[in-house]
């Protein structure tokens, strides 16, 4: 594979060489803000949450989609020391059949 330019890559074929970009922060749109774009915030940090635990259902469902699975970081929107928390939280409600693994449809 040849590199016509730094950042450009040659796909073999005819023509001119494609621009490979990377995907934008995570932002939301915000009309207040000079440039329209607003960060994401971590809810649980916002409502001063100092652990999640595994007893915490309603909380955790919010983290949970409807097949099962835990919402990634870059959706939720959590820092990274409550994502591991919810992590290790919704782990331990599984073994203990607090949380179903998968929803009632998909078993």
């Amino acid at each position: 594979m040849r590199f016509k330019e730094a950042g450009r890559r040659s796909l073999g074929g005819p023509g001119p060489a494609r621009v490979v970009r990377r995907k934008e922060p995570e932002v939301a749109k915000d009309s207040d803000s000079p440039r329209g774009l607003k960060r994401k915030y971590c809810k649980l940090c916002f409502e001063k949450v100092p652990f999640v635990g595994y007893k915490d259902e309603k909380r955790l469902q919010r983290f949970i989609t409807d097949r099962g699975k835990i919402v990634p970081r870059r959706v939720s929107g959590c820092c990274n020391k409550h994502q591991a928390q919810i992590k290790r939280a919704v782990k331990r409600a599984r073994a203990l059949a607090m949380l179903p693994f998968t929803s009632e449809q998909y078993r």
